[in-house]
């Protein structure tokens, strides 16, 4: 009976069954082979949604997509390029720099690509980059980001761990923190290398214009205060995450709908049912799968992994890098939210036992990830960017795979030089 069951949900799983409907099906089977009563799935349901640190996840959702569905793309660039016109291949390193902001504001690596891809692709080619380095940047770069507050992974992964409560406590405003300097890491690294690659001068600069940058932050008056108002809330202490969550939400309708008038008050009701339809699916995965996790921690399930790798691996170098490879793997082939939402209860414990500290496992996991959202064969970035761009999959590809190179150096980097993101947590 339980064999039977076990290849039902196997057979659903390949034909494409809902990623909860799986999680779920598998939780109610190990608990009532285990003769635990099925409510323990119901109440971690509850359990997760009454978390007040989850207030934020839907509001930061919805701040995303109203900006996403406003003019903020071009503005961002418009002011990064007034800055950064003047040095040599400086469009290219505008476009890393407003992808990644752009991603961190509104959470979702697809929107980035098609919000800014449209707008940076012609524009990097017409400066004298080349196609497949044009192409190469847009779809990579839509992934930067997820490393800033209020990047919606990164504030999952602190709920995740927090729920866990596994080795050395940490807030919110600690993770948030983490993620700054591995985040400006893979940004410099991909600077560098573009300089050097075009440092022969055949890509025109765009002289400094004091006109243009005044002209460029008016246009963005009301935009560019927002991180500034938000991060130094929650890094200050005067906002908690849900405050500032909500505070964000607040000012982005303000602005938009009554300022800059690019989104009407009724759209706002099609935008938040998007929204929430995206918050309603993480929350129904994020609690079935936490009930899932319930039942592994039942089953020993963590300890038998952790028994297997202390046998064959008792160097956590080499823990940390089979750990890369498995996490680059998974962001192929599973959206962000599933991956964190089923591996952090799975992996924390056991990197815990190895001595990492849960805030670095944290920007190791969601660093890897976001690499893993353009490794081909089947990378998320790739497909959207093909969609998008009208271009096969084996071209994006072959773009990719240098931006792929130097981000996974930067992640080594990040992953073997734990101060770049503890140096803050005595």
């Amino acid at each position: 009976m339980t064999l039977l069951a076990i290849l039902l949900l196997l057979f659903f799983a390949l034909m494409g069954a809902p990623l909860f409907a799986v999680l779920l099906g598998a939780s109610m089977l190990g608990f009532f082979t285990a003769e635990i009563e099925l409510a323990a799935v119901a109440i971690e349901l509850y359990r997760i949604v009454d978390t007040p640190l989850l207030v934020a996840l839907p509001l930061f959702t919805f701040s995303g997509y109203v900006l996403s569905a406003a003019g903020t793309s071009q503005r961002l660039v418009a002011v990064f390029q007034s800055v950064f016109g003047m040095i040599p291949s400086g469009l290219a390193i505008v476009a890393f720099f407003a992808c990644a902001v752009f991603t961190a504001l509104t959470g979702a690596s697809g929107v980035t690509i098609v919000a800014l891809g449209a707008l940076l692709l012609p524009a990097l080619k017409s400066a004298g980059f080349g196609e497949r380095f044009s192409l190469g940047l847009v779809t990579t770069s839509g992934s930067l980001g997820l490393l800033l507050v209020p990047s919606v992974p990164l504030i999952l992964y602190g709920v995740i761990a927090q729920q866990l409560d596994l080795g050395p406590a940490f807030t919110m405003t600690e993770l948030f923190v983490a993620g700054l300097v591995p985040m400006f890491l893979m940004l410099f690294c991909l600077s560098v290398w573009t300089l050097v690659k075009y440092s022969g001068g055949e890509i025109p600069t765009v002289p400094f214009s004091a006109a243009k940058l005044k002209t460029a932050l008016w246009d963005a008056r009301w935009e560019i205060p927002l991180p500034f108002v938000v991060l130094g809330g929650i890094f200050g202490g005067f906002l908690a995450i849900s405050e500032a969550a909500a505070m964000t939400a607040l000012y982005v309708v303000v602005i938009e709908v009554f300022f800059y008038r690019e989104v009407s008050s009724r759209d706002l009701t099609s935008i938040g049912k998007d929204s929430m339809v995206m918050v309603g699916g993480i929350l129904l995965i994020l609690g079935v799968a936490l009930g899932f996790t319930n039942y592994l921690v039942d089953a020993e399930v963590p300890q038998m992994i952790m028994s297997w790798l202390k046998e064959y691996i008792t160097n956590p170098l080499l823990f940390l890098l089979m750990l890369n490879i498995l996490l680059l793997a998974l962001g192929a082939v599973l959206d962000i939210f599933s991956a964190l939402v089923i591996m952090v209860p799975l992996l924390l414990p056991v990197a815990v036992s190895y001595g990492i500290h849960p805030v670095h496992l944290g920007i190791i996991f969601l660093a890897n990830l976001q690499v893993g959202y353009f490794t081909p064969p089947v990378g998320m970035n790739l497909f959207i960017a093909s969609y998008r761009f009208k271009k096969p999959l084996t071209e994006l590809y072959s773009a990719t795979l240098p931006f792929m190179v130097i981000l996974l150096f930067a992640v080594m980097i990040i992953t073997y030089v734990p101060f770049l993101s503890l140096w803050h947590i005595g």
